[in-house]
């Protein structure tokens, strides 16, 4: 089967603008119990991958995918989610000619990104990401934490509200982890910053969520973590990207294989940058987004940007024929 992507879309008026593509891949939290299975059956490509990820690891990660407790572990969601990813994007490859202007990834699927860009291949990249999530959990161990997203306020009154809880409070660790739109930033630290954060938001009248995830990424809590993964990485080899790959440290295109890897340390102790990304994606002209794996999370803040971009998700059957049928168009 062959889809061949249509050069222009005529969304603008009478103004014909070439079709420029990312593709986009997406990290812990979207994982489900039983993802990509209808996928599964319909292309062999999944299974494939995933026999080549479990040979990889030692492990049978197909079947942590069915079980909802062993799924939930960090180190088992990081790899599973990773070569779910993968799965897809060779079903794209197989299926489409689509070239990709840029690939970016969120949190870990930065790691899916550069695996797709050919940064890494897939038997070093679940490996690497399956001792990221174990490096992770140490970090924390002994120490209780939570994950939150904040809805309603702006990036610098997180900020601000974080500050002050720290400054205020000795026993208290909080910080932005992720910046994931306009109206949205995931925050994570500790108990005690986490329960003052909480009572704060309320007062504001905004509504904070909790997230199920195990670990606060992206906070100073993962220092030893990041310090501890550079030298994993530092023993990984990697390649030059064959696609540009936007990391979350900066929301840059790193050029160096030394400069991709430092980022891919830092990342886990700063927050993603995911506006920043999806607004430096804008202004390249991107118009068409494809979010590579599991779930729907990319595509739906790709929707809530300050520049909103057409994205299509791709874990289901119906939801690649959609893709297909886009990618149809004259």
């Amino acid at each position: 089967m062959s889809f061949k992507q249509s050069q222009v879309v005529k969304k603008q008026g009478q103004i014909e603008m070439p079709r420029r593509i990312a593709v986009v891949f997406p990290g812990q939290g979207s994982q489900a119990v039983g993802m990509l299975n209808e996928l599964a059956e319909v292309y062999p490509i999944v299974e494939q991958t995933f026999n080549e990820a479990s040979e990889a690891l030692g492990f049978d990660l197909w079947a942590i995918c069915q079980d909802e407790v062993e799924l939930a572990k960090t180190e088992y969601t990081q790899p599973a989610l990773l070569t779910a990813s993968i799965a897809v994007w060779r079903i794209l490859q197989e299926a489409t000619d689509i070239e990709p202007i840029y690939l970016a990834g969120h949190s870990l699927g930065e790691y899916s990104a550069l695996c797709a860009a050919g940064a890494i291949c897939l038997a070093d990249a679940v490996k690497l990401v399956h001792a990221r999530g174990q490096l992770m959990q140490q970090a924390v161990d002994g120490i209780a934490t939570k994950m939150a997203a904040v809805l309603g306020l702006d990036n610098n009154q997180v900020i601000s509200i974080c500050e002050q809880i720290e400054s205020n409070n000795d026993d208290a660790i909080v910080s932005p982890a992720n910046f994931n739109s306009p109206g949205q930033v995931v925050v994570a630290g500790n108990l005690r910053g986490m329960e003052i954060l909480s009572q704060q938001i309320q007062c504001t009248g905004k509504r904070m969520v909790p997230l199920k995830v195990s670990v606060p990424s992206h906070t100073a809590l993962m220092q030893p973590a990041s310090e501890a993964l550079a030298e994993k990485l530092a023993e990984c080899e990697f390649q030059s990207p064959n696609i540009p790959v936007i990391q979350n440290r900066d929301a840059s295109e790193e050029k160096t294989i030394i400069a991709i890897k430092k980022a891919l340390a830092e990342q886990l102790s700063h927050p993603v940058l995911w506006t920043q990304t999806m607004q430096k994606l804008a202004d390249k002209h991107i118009n068409l987004i494809i979010e590579c794996g599991a779930g729907t999370v990319l595509s739906n803040l790709a929707k809530r940007q300050e520049t909103p971009i057409t994205a299509y998700a791709t874990d289901k059957p119906e939801r690649l024929t959609k893709l297909f049928e886009k990618l149809n168009e004259e």
